[in-house]
């Protein structure tokens, strides 16, 4: 292989793994059928803010973004409409005290801007917070009990 056919192979490579997770917006009439039932039936209640599609893992999946009793709910579908995860604004205040501990500690000096549930398959797996130092934006995860994770939800 020349020098020039390997810098191609490697740029057309990069460019696929960058455009793989790409979020794209849509409407909800892109959204197949099962996506918008399944929308139907998880937003009763809500606004619906938008939608985005992406590749996960090899599997196109679809977000819709919306706000219900004036906190943000999220949720992902497969392409069949099975919903694979819910990501859900919660009060810290509301969390269990060894939730808030974590957290807290996890955070290291820095503002817990915003915390959501994050459910699967209909099992809460962990609590992600938002976090700021000055301006440096941040996540951290913690377990439903306040454990640390074995690996990123």
């Amino acid at each position: 292989m020349t020098r020039h056919s390997q810098l191609a192979t490697a740029l057309i490579l990069a460019s696929s793994l960058c455009g793989a997770a790409q979020e794209k917006k849509i409407s909800q009439s892109d959204l197949p059928p099962a996506v918008q039932k399944t929308v139907q039936e998880q937003s009763k209640g809500a606004t619906i803010k938008g939608f985005l599609t992406e590749r996960e893992h090899g599997k196109k999946v679809y977000e819709a973004e919306m706000m219900a009793d004036s906190h943000s709910k999220d949720i992902q579908i497969a392409e069949d409409g099975t919903l694979n995860e819910i990501e859900e604004e919660v009060g810290f205040d509301s969390l269990p005290a060894n939730v808030r501990g974590a957290l807290t500690t996890k955070a290291a000096g820095a503002k817990i801007t915003k915390v959501e549930s994050l459910t699967k398959q209909g099992k809460l797996v962990a609590y992600e917070a938002a976090t700021l130092k000055g301006s440096k934006k941040g996540e951290i995860q913690v377990g439903p009990d306040g454990g640390k994770l074995s690996h990123e939800e």
